[in-house]
Order: C-alpha cells, then structure tokens, then sequence
C-alpha cells in the first residue's frame, strides 16, 4: 500500500482451513484494529449454515465491527441465486452493508445469477468481482451488461479484467460510478490492477472515483 500510494484498502477472509469461517472473521478484525485507520474489513460466511452463518454474521457486523459481507460460491459451493443466500444477505440489508460476490464461475455465480439475487433486493447495493465474468468475451460479457442494465445497485470490481474496453463500456453506459477498482491482491499484482483504470479512457474525475471514490461511497468510509 505505502508503495503504491493507497491510503485504504478494503480486505476480506479467506477460505479457513476449518469448516467455520469464523476465525477468519477474527483475524481480518484485529488486522483492521492493527492497521491504525487504514483496513475496512468484511465478513465471510457459508449461507449454507443456515442460521449459524446469519448468527456469524450479526457477530462480525456488530461485535468484531466488520462493514459488509463476502460470499464465495466456488469455495463453499452454493449457487448465488439459491434460497439458502437470502437470510444471510437480509442481515446485511438490516445492517445496511454491501455485499461482495465472488462472481463469473460456472453454474454457481454467473452473471445473470447475480443479477438475479440483486433483483430480489433493490436496496442492497451488490459488487460483483471479475468484472461479473471470468471469460470477459461472448455471451458472458452479454449477460454482465445485461445484469447491470437490470440492476441499479449492481456495481462490478475491475480486477482481472484484462478488457479495458469492457470496463469502459461499462462506465460509460451505466456511469462511472458502478465500477470499482479492486487489487485482488495477493492473487493479482495491484500495480497491474492500477494500470487497468489508468489505461481506460476516463476522465480524471471518472478515474478517481473508480481508484476510490466510489469505494469510498458505498463503504461510508467518510463516516469512519
């Protein structure tokens, strides 16, 4: 981050070794509590737990004093539009934090997928990573605009999106503001990631509200 010139990052668990997600939760809220204002962090939990994930949930949103939900359905294998999701993101509307969708896998979170769970609350505000797709070519790339265009509180990160036509049709079409860069750190390189926006042909206001601004927004940030 010091390297870079990022002020603040956004983090979130990862996959426990354990079943329970829990003690990852844990360690992202004292790297938040460690970081001197620097980490936002949000929860991870497996809908498929049922009322234990949402009891998690209520945990790391009020007692570890995490800002938003991440859901993975590859790793813990779940489709994002199934029943079992809804109880866990109807905490997060109650708590009024986003949710970040590890999104673009096969059978379990494409786009239309995503769009579809988006639909059934318009007033939690969803962010899709990958772009909304892993292939960002044919049909897939269809789907993530039309899911966008269907969804006003669908926003998508940038990282791995070797496209830049892609993230630029997208701001353009929809606004700048439903994109945001992300680093996808450590699986990516975020100096590359940075390049993506830069790349694009944005505005610099466009481009400061992708690096930041708009994260910045939807994680009330400016509130502490």
């Amino acid at each position: 981050m010091d390297d870079l010139g990022v002020d603040h990052a956004i983090v979130c668990p990862v996959r426990t070794r354990g079943y329970h997600l829990a003690a990852s939760n844990e360690a992202i809220a004292e790297a938040v509590s460690a970081s001197g204002g620097r980490l936002t962090g949000v929860a991870r939990v497996d809908p498929l737990l049922g009322d234990d994930a949402c009891a998690e949930l209520e945990r790391a949103l009020e007692a570890l004093g995490l800002r938003g939900l991440f859901l993975h359905p590859w790793e813990e294998t779940f489709r994002i539009a199934d029943g079992c999701v809804a109880p866990v993101v109807e905490v997060a509307r109650q708590h009024r934090v986003p949710v970040i969708v590890a999104a673009g896998y096969p059978w379990l979170s494409e786009a239309l997928q995503v769009g579809a769970l988006a639909r059934r609350f318009p007033d939690v505000t969803f962010i899709a990573t990958n772009g909304l797709q892993l292939n960002i070519s044919g049909l897939g790339q269809i789907d993530a605009e039309l899911a966008i265009a269907e969804n006003e509180n669908l926003l998508i990160q940038t990282s791995g999106v070797y496209r830049e036509d892609f993230i630029e049709g997208i701001a353009r079409r929809f606004g700048a503001h439903r994109v945001l860069y992300a680093s996808g750190y450590p699986i990516f390189d975020p100096r590359l990631e940075i390049r993506r926006v830069q790349w694009a042909a944005f505005a610099m206001p466009d481009e400061a509200a992708i690096l930041g601004g708009n994260a910045a927004a939807v994680f009330a940030l400016a509130e502490g």
